[in-house]
């Protein structure tokens, strides 16, 4: 049986890795809501700080796969209020009205920030001792990270207090790039590409540590958001989104046992950026 399943926020980085991955796929038909159209994409228009506007998209869906909102830790108050959380609360509150079971949210490690904030850049070394997992203490670093962690409180609120939606899968995001950057190299070629350093420089190299604990390729990003549309056991919980990376801190063994996560990659199997770089 074909779920229908709509994406908010479908064209980001997170966003077209669902695409790339999972649009093709017979057990899904995906309904696209986004702020702006797309040539090659039958696109519900509308924001979901607009609750009137973004509605009807929700009528007769099995799943939402939520990650519109302001993406960056830059967000003043103001953006981070309308588009976060005005915007979260319109989107459970649709999801409710109309019905939808199941509710996938993209969060962010930015819920537990602060960690990456104190112990940096001795953190992104192979062998530091550090494990977050769902069951750290939430430390947000920004008004980003904040309305992250409030609206996995507010999905909660909402799985345990009315009948839709039924089961609600926060994945604490973490560096999901591009298809041109999705490596560990990744951000450290695009400053390169930005003129922002060279490689080789002490920029360059840190930026290439961080990732390697840091990537989750697209691929694995699709296969996470893939088990959790195909689980059928979960009413609330939290998974960090990263991929196999030998020196990441946070915790995939919860995503595993629960969701049956199994990520491909691994930043340590990267000793340099893809050829013709």
């Amino acid at each position: 049986m074909t779920m229908n399943v709509l994406l908010t926020g479908a064209f980001g980085r997170v966003g077209t890795a669902i695409i790339d991955h999972l649009a093709d796929r017979d057990e899904y038909n995906f309904t696209y809501l986004n702020r702006s159209d797309r040539e090659e994409y039958e696109t519900f228009v509308a924001d979901v700080s607009n609750y009137e506007e973004m509605r009807p998209a929700f009528d007769d869906q099995d799943a939402v796969i939520h990650l519109a909102g302001y993406p960056e830790t830059d967000g003043s108050w103001k953006q981070i209020l309308e588009n976060n959380i005005v915007g979260m609360y319109n989107t459970l509150e649709a999801a409710k009205d109309a019905g939808v079971p199941k509710f996938v949210f993209g969060s962010t490690n930015h819920v537990v920030g602060m960690y990456e904030v104190e112990f940096a850049p001795e953190l992104y070394e192979l062998d530091f001792d550090l494990t977050v997992d769902e069951d750290s203490p939430r430390r947000p670093d920004s008004y980003y990270g904040s309305s992250k962690s409030f609206d996995e409180d507010l999905g909660r609120y909402y799985v345990e207090n009315y009948q839709s939606p039924e089961q609600f899968y926060a994945l604490r995001i973490c560096s999901v790039r591009h298809e041109e950057y999705d490596h560990p190299y990744g951000d450290a070629e695009h400053g390169v590409d930005e003129g922002e350093w060279e490689r080789d420089s002490p920029e360059y190299e840190e930026k290439v540590a961080r990732m390697k604990g840091m990537w989750q390729s697209r691929r694995d990003l699709a296969h996470q958001v893939d088990c959790c549309l195909q689980d059928d056991d979960v009413e609330f919980d939290v998974f960090y989104g990263v991929s196999d990376n030998d020196r990441r801190w946070f915790d995939i063994e919860h995503a595993r046992e629960v969701l049956g996560y199994d990520p491909q990659d691994n930043g340590e199997e990267w000793d340099a950026p893809p050829e013709g770089r």
